[in-house]
């Protein structure tokens, strides 16, 4: 799978921009970035008052990140972009693709460095499994979540000595 994008860095504050590239209309893509029970498959669980300054939460179900957000922008089927914390901006644009859609993903927020190779596979996975609910079904399976799957992304964004934490969390695996 592709994983096309970019991170910039200005101190804490970061703009990540991702893309992929989806076999499918914008209108499907839409439902799997709006319906909650189609987030769920590949994010978390959600709820969701889809207007302009409606809510939505989001629960990660492979941590214990909740976030409370506010929809600023509404174009259905274009753009989603939300607004809250942990993760401040997220805004999820869908163009016409000749047959399917080109997705953006670009998330505006506060990431201290020790968090950002992290936060960048967690993203990657998370646009990942979207890519793959929509193309064939297939839902993440939160309590057994891949671990393996974030592991092996989180390796291509780390390109230090293994820290203490990441030591942790691959003993952890292992068992």
């Amino acid at each position: 799978m592709s994983r096309e994008g970019t991170a910039e860095f200005h101190g804490d504050q970061a703009i990540l921009r991702f893309q992929r590239r989806l076999n499918h209309p914008v209108e499907r893509v839409w439902e799997a970035i709006t319906d909650p029970a189609e987030i769920e498959a590949w994010w978390g669980r959600a709820n969701v008052d889809l207007r302009l300054g409606g809510k939505m939460r989001i629960e990660w179900l492979n941590g214990d990140v909740t976030m409370p957000a506010t929809i600023k922008e509404l174009d259905p089927p274009h753009v989603l972009e939300i607004t809250g914390e942990p993760h401040g901006t997220l805004r999820f644009e869908l163009a016409p693709d000749g047959d399917g859609t080109l997705l953006t993903f670009v998330a505006r927020s506060q990431i201290p460095e020790e968090h950002r190779s992290k936060v960048l596979a967690g993203w990657h996975f998370h646009l990942d499994a979207l890519v793959d609910f929509v193309e064939d079904g297939a839902r993440i399976d939160w309590p057994n979540w891949p671990l393996e799957r974030w592991q092996a992304i989180h390796d291509e964004f780390y390109s230090g000595e293994l820290d203490s934490e990441r030591q942790s969390s691959r003993h952890a695996a292992d068992r």
